[in-house]
Order: C-alpha cells, then structure tokens, then sequence
C-alpha cells in the first residue's frame, strides 16, 4: 500500500512540472534584457537571437540568463521630468501647486483666518485644477485654472479661491458655511491630538499601550483615517448638536504596524477643540 502511495505521489508531481513546461512554452514572452536589442542582421552583440520568446530559447536550449549563468538585467525606464508649467489639462506641477498657494494666500480677507491648531491663517484643504466653464470645454487655448480650498476656524466657513495660472491672479472667490469636504492630514493628526489628551482618550491609550507596551503621546504613532461627522437629532449629546456647521470628526486610529483601535463612538469637535462620546445605546 504504502508504495501504491508513493507511486501515485511521483506521478503527480511529474504530471504538475509537465504542465507547468507546457504552460511557459505556450505563453511565448519576449524576456527582458532582449527586447529592443537588434543589430546589424537580426542579430545582438555576441551572436545571441534578439526579440526570442522563451519557446525559441527553449528550442535552442538558451535561458533567460546571459551566457555565464547570471540572470540579465531588466529595463527601467526614468520617469519624465516634470515642467514647471502644465499644459491644457495636463495634472498641476509642483511648480503649479507653490505659485496658486502662495497667490490665493497673497488677497485681503484671509489674514484673520485661523487654521485648525487656532494659528494664524486658513487651513488648506486641496489644490487642484479646475475644471473649464462652459464654453471653453474644446477650447485648446481656454485659460489654465486651479481651485485652491481652504477652511477658517475662526468663523467656521469653507473659501474656495480660483487662479488662473496664466494671469497670475485670483479670478473668483467663493464662500460656504454648513460645507464640509473631507479631512485633511492635519486635521485628522490634531483630531487625535486632542482625543489623546482627553480624559475620553483613555480607552485609545489603554488599547494602545496593551498592543505595543508604550505610552500613546503623540498622534504620529498612529496610522489614521477619519471621516465627517454631522449632527443627527437624539442621536448624539448636546455638546454635538453643531456638527455640520462645526467641523467633526470621527476618529479610526490604527497602531502602526499594528492593530485597529475602535474610536467610533467618539468625536473631536475640532472648531470647539471638544472631545464628546455618543450614546452607545
């Protein structure tokens, strides 16, 4: 019996290593190091076949390693360098995203702003281009714009700011109140700033230091994501009834190289600087 077993085993294993032979002969790839390689006479420097799938070295008893046995380099190509300036519809440069910043930031009205720390200045949200009006949308020569968005704590309103790039100026202002885009960097890691600090934090430190056996200080030894969070009626205490028109956020923290930590049921007022705990029901 025990041979029987053993006969069958060898069987199978030499049926799967056929099968998987059969299966790089068929599929016939041009193997890198050998592409693009042509000379004079369909042939490379050293006489080796150039453009040869891996059937035709097969056939010929090559392999995908140069001739002293060492596997050939692939290719990779550089990425193109980018312009200072974009094009038509062409993504925003670096060079694009510094030079909108610094022309939205450079108007009156901005200047009593305060980001999400209470510092001076609005909390930038995005920068991105936007998109053309109406009749400019086949228009190769239409004017190249950028929307640049920010968020004022001082008075809870989300400015959006659009420049043309070409005339180096802003060219429409709009502002919104009860809007709220998503969170950026920032706001998450002050998020959690605040929730670390809070006496509602306790739980978040506790899961944290069972996980890694450290102190949970700082919001950089979190990997975190977070979403906006809008009052609904009866649903939350009255410390969150002006979220949506405050900005709020709900936390999901995640130890690096480590674990999720459940926070749902918290939320940082990050206009207020409150920590608040729904009802858990």
């Amino acid at each position: 019996m025990r041979e029987t077993v053993h006969r069958h085993l060898g069987k199978a294993v030499a049926g799967a290593a056929i099968a998987v032979a059969a299966t790089a002969v068929m599929i016939g790839i041009t193997l890198p190091g050998t592409a693009g390689a042509e000379g004079t006479g369909g042939g490379a420097a050293g006489g080796r076949p150039t453009g040869q799938t891996a059937s035709e070295q097969a056939a010929s008893g090559q392999t995908a390693s140069g001739q002293d046995g060492a596997v050939a380099p692939g290719v990779v190509e550089q990425a193109p360098a980018e312009g200072a300036r974009g094009r038509g519809t062409d993504p925003l440069t670096d060079d694009e995203i510094a030079r909108v910043e610094r022309i939205a930031l450079d108007r009156q009205g901005l200047g009593a702003a305060q980001d999400v720390e209470g510092e001076r200045g609005p909390q930038r949200l995005t920068v991105d281009l936007a998109e053309p009006d109406a009749g400019e949308v086949d228009d190769p020569a239409a004017p190249r714009r950028a929307d640049v968005t920010y968020y004022d704590y001082r008075d809870d309103t989300l400015v959006t700011r659009t420049v043309d790039l070409d005339a180096g100026k802003v060219v429409r202002t709009g502002v919104q109140h009860g809007v709220q885009p998503p969170l950026s960097r920032a706001e998450n890691a002050e998020a959690a700033r605040l929730l670390i600090a809070d006496a509602l934090g306790a739980g978040l430190r506790a899961d944290y230091r069972d996980a890694t056996g450290r102190d949970l200080t700082s919001p950089d030894q979190l990997l975190l994501n977070g979403a906006v969070y809008r009052a609904a009626p009866g649903a939350q205490p009255a410390a969150l009834d002006r979220c949506g028109e405050h900005r709020c956020v709900r936390l999901f923290p995640k130890v690096v190289n480590g674990p999720w930590i459940d926070t749902r049921y918290l939320v940082v007022d990050l206009s207020a600087r409150k920590v608040a705990a729904l009802d858990r029901g």
